[in-house]
């Protein structure tokens, strides 16, 4: 069975994190998904390993990593690799996998547009 990660930063203003909640579980039921989990890197509960053993818990073998960030930067390239790391040495034979972050999805034009057009009409 494979698992998800919502994984985003994570914020000091709850209300940021519940959002990045509240997507999660959008996933989840849009997308017919038993198993999917948000984590945060700081500032928020759970974090990756966390929302790991929550899913392994469950009998998943296999994670997918979906960062809620938009670009590659220093977090993804750096401290999501090393966490990573760490999970998998103590959960030999599991399985981790990451998308790549939103920058560059279709998606991301069309919400940019969206918003647009949005204050066009309030203007």
């Amino acid at each position: 069975m494979t698992g998800y990660v919502v994984f985003a930063h994570g914020s000091s203003v709850e209300s940021a994190n519940e959002a990045v909640r509240v997507v999660t579980a959008q996933l989840r039921e849009r997308g017919g998904f038993e198993f999917v989990e948000a984590a945060f890197l700081e500032a928020g509960r759970p974090d990756l390993r966390e929302a790991v053993e929550l899913l392994r818990g469950r009998g998943v073998e296999s994670v997918v990593v979906i960062p809620y960030f938009l670009t590659l930067g220093l977090h993804l390239q750096r401290d999501l690799p090393r966490l990573i790391r760490e999970i998998e040495n103590s959960h030999p034979g599991l399985r981790i996998g990451v998308t790549p972050p939103l920058d560059g999805h279709p998606a991301m034009i069309e919400a940019l547009l969206d918003r647009a057009q949005e204050s066009c009409k309030q203007n």
